[in-house]
């Protein structure tokens, strides 16, 4: 990374490029695809505010590439400094909403027991946010009295700000020369019509862990893939359940968009976007599945697309894209076209829905007693997706929470009705009910 982000960091005065990932957001944000999403710490006590504003006030120089809003230049969108303070508001309101203009691009909200952080997609993705959350946290508690190993790693207030955690890791590990991937053909999307808006709204599921650890090990799978086939499967009876005009109109292959923490395959310390994703499906022309068929080829297929060399594909189809000399000298207002079409053309239609696995957090046994468990809620969906699912794990608890703009309550209940007849109690929460 040039040294220039650095001295402009101490400064207080640097702007930085849109990161790889973040390039299409701006193109696509609305009020209701604001491509917000929400960490949340459900706690086993109300939260003490005073607490809270120091452990905030204590955090704010050391996430200086968070302190920034959105500006429009004649080419690219860049994000450049701005002087305002992190506060902390009521949790009151629809989740995951759109940032206004000019103002930080995450926000950190409380209600009783539940303490939360929103960010952009534009300024980081669920891995970036969760060591701010984690960092934020780990200070809370020690307000409160909690003694921190000293071994605990997080990013700490002292710390210096690593060049690194700036970085676009997208473009570090570019690599010329690469075929492109291969363009899919268009995906089922779920029939529900829409709800009046605001439309998004969340139920979360509480699982044990345990209990669906060991239902995936039965399979000799992990629980991502277990929960990516549930998740086809669902989809398979919702088609199957269409009437005969509507199946034959429907698109036949049936995906979920998973995205890959890239930071688990090369070496980068970016606090910035830096994930892709794979795409398993099943294809109904060929004919109905069986779940354990679905589970074999969920788990090939990941394995497959996760692979290193694949992953170099998706790297170099996107960053090579934004690379081409004559891309690059298009007017700004004519590429959030461009990029607004291929939102919908090469994305969503490509795929059913998403689901989005943070994976297992851990914290020191002196925090963990105050946590109860957490959530991970997805960026509302746009209007052809209309439903997507957040995973994350915590202690013996696992959450999955699925974030609907319609009216219907379909897929929810039937994924919950698959689990309880696997064995698997839950319990439903909404957002605001903890």
């Amino acid at each position: 990374m040039e040294s220039k982000y650095y001295t402009y960091q101490e400064s207080k005065n640097f702007w930085l490029t849109l990161d790889n990932a973040a390039k299409i957001y701006p193109a696509i944000i609305s009020d209701e695809l604001t491509s917000v999403f929400r960490i949340s710490a459900v706690l086993t006590e109300p939260v003490k505010i005073k607490n809270l504003l120091k452990a905030v006030h204590s955090i704010e120089t050391r996430f200086p590439y968070y302190k920034v809003q959105l500006k429009k230049g004649f080419f690219w969108y860049y994000l450049e400094h701005i002087d305002q303070p992190i506060t902390v508001e009521v949790d009151d309101k629809t989740p995951c909403r759109k940032f206004p203009k000019g103002k930080l691009m995450f926000r950190i909200l409380v209600l009783k027991n539940r303490i939360s952080t929103e960010f952009s997609h534009v300024l980081t993705d669920g891995a970036g946010a969760f060591e701010f959350f984690k960092s934020l946290l780990v200070l809370y508690f020690k307000e409160c009295g909690a003694t921190i190993p000293e071994d605990f790693n997080f990013l700490h207030p002292t710390d210096i700000v690593s060049e690194e955690e700036f970085e676009d890791s997208y473009n570090r590990y570019f690599k010329e020369n690469i075929p492109a991937m291969v363009k899919q053909s268009k995906a089922f999307h779920l029939p529900y019509s829409l709800n009046p808006s605001p439309r998004f709204d969340a139920i979360n599921v509480v699982l044990s862990l345990k209990e669906i650890k060991d239902k995936a090990a039965e399979k000799s799978v992990s629980i991502t893939i277990y929960l990516i086939s549930i998740y086809l499967l669902i989809l398979q009876e919702i088609h199957e359940n269409l009437n005969m005009l509507s199946r034959y109109k429907k698109n036949k292959c049936l995906r979920v968009e998973v995205p890959v923490n890239l930071r688990n395959i090369y070496p980068s310390r970016t606090m910035r976007n830096f994930s892709l994703f794979v795409m398993p499906q099943i294809d109904l022309r060929l004919g109905h599945y069986t779940f354990e068929e679905i589970i074999k080829t969920v788990h090939h297929q990941i394995h497959l697309e996760a692979d290193e060399k694949l992953i170099n594909k998706n790297i170099a189809r996107n960053v090579g894209y934004e690379k081409k000399l004559f891309i690059r000298g298009i007017p700004l207002f004519l590429k959030s076209l461009i990029l607004n079409y291929k939102f919908y053309s090469l994305g969503t239609s490509q795929y059913s829905g998403v689901l989005t696995n943070l994976g297992m957090v851990t914290f020191p046994s002196e925090i963990n007693r105050h946590i109860d468990y957490f959530i991970l809620t997805p960026p509302p969906p746009n209007k052809m997706l209309k439903l997507s699912c957040g995973i994350i794990g915590f202690n013996d608890k696992l959450v999955l929470s699925f974030g609907n703009i319609t009216r219907s309550k379909e897929f929810e209940q039937k994924f919950v009705k698959f689990l309880a007849g696997e064995g698997l109690k839950s319990k439903l929460t909404t957002f605001t009910v903890l």
